[in-house]
């Protein structure tokens, strides 16, 4: 069993608290992201490594799933500013390049070659959002560490450490995957109606936090949420980027009913049954598509990579 669980958390608690009073509003809120990994964890397959389905390891990806929003603390500028647009991305801009390349530098480039034809908006990857690129890439670091973590077993060697890089990369992971099923962190629509509004959705810059993070906070609670977890079977994925694109369109697709819904007050206080089924299935949503790619990752890993050899 890894050991440094016990040791970040008895540190944490001390490191963060004075800083909980700078924090920006979370993706979800802190309590949305913890349920999100946890029941992600909970929900694995047997065939993963022990380690992965101990208390201490769900205690542990729980615990990095707001990791993410804790890098945008005021008090570290640059990072900051380095990790906010992996948090969301505006499809409607994204789109206008057309298929979204793999590469986050592919992407780069073709948003600064789209922006003569758009110079009413500004189309750089600050403005329109980076998010299905973070969250391949921390796939692939989970991927790789388990690769390593197989090299380890085969050779009797220490696991310990880097069973510690699996629990935070898949709660790191956890984070991004979150953030992906909130409709509102997928369009520029993220927080009040922009441009022609025949249906009058509301304007002002508080939907966001009010679904996300205070809604959640006292109305969704991960019993809610579980049973919708389990009645999704693991799956292994085809192609994660691609898959993870579809994932991004289908929570885009719902960035109206968001609005709808919180036009009829389902968002407001205790909310309606509606507003809480809608919140409960974003939050499954997620928590189905970490588990996938955790389970993914580790079957893939066993694959072998031609002409690569770290050790």
């Amino acid at each position: 069993m890894a050991k440094c669980w016990g040791i970040r958390q008895s540190t944490a608690v001390v490191l963060f608290l004075p800083l909980l009073a700078v924090q920006p509003a979370f993706g979800w809120g802190a309590d949305g992201h913890r349920t999100i990994d946890r029941l992600a964890g909970a929900a694995l397959p047997a065939d993963v490594p022990a380690f992965l389905r101990t208390p201490a390891a769900l205690d542990a990806i729980e615990y990095y799933g707001p990791e993410p929003d804790r890098w945008k603390s005021p008090a570290e500028p640059e990072l900051r500013a380095a990790e906010t647009p992996n948090h969301y991305i505006d499809l409607e801009y994204a789109d206008l390049i057309g298929p979204l390349p793999r590469n986050r530098y592919d992407y780069v480039r073709a948003l600064e070659a789209a922006q003569p034809a758009h110079p009413n908006l500004t189309l750089t990857a600050e403005k329109v959002g980076m998010q299905p690129y973070a969250a391949n890439e921390v796939y692939e670091r989970l991927e790789s560490a388990f690769r390593d973590y197989r090299t380890l077993v085969a050779a009797k060697q220490n696991t310990t450490p880097s069973e510690c890089e699996i629990e935070f990369l898949a709660g790191w992971l956890g984070h991004y995957v979150g953030d992906g099923a909130q409709p509102l962190h997928t369009t520029f629509q993220y927080n009040g109606w922009i441009g022609p509004n025949p249906h009058g959705y509301t304007t002002e810059h508080t939907i966001h936090a009010r679904f996300e993070t205070v809604f959640v906070h006292d109305n969704v609670k991960p019993a809610d949420v579980e049973p919708l977890v389990a009645a999704a079977k693991p799956t292994i994925l085809n192609d994660v980027f691609t898959d993870y694109v579809a994932y991004l369109r289908h929570s885009n697709s719902l960035v109206e009913q968001t609005y709808r819904l919180d036009k009829q007050g389902a968002f407001n206080g205790s909310g309606t049954p509606a507003g809480k089924a809608f919140a409960a299935q974003r939050l499954a949503a997620a928590a189905i598509e970490l588990r996938d790619l955790i389970y993914t990752a580790w079957i893939r890993s066993a694959l072998p990579v031609p002409g690569y050899q770290l050790y």
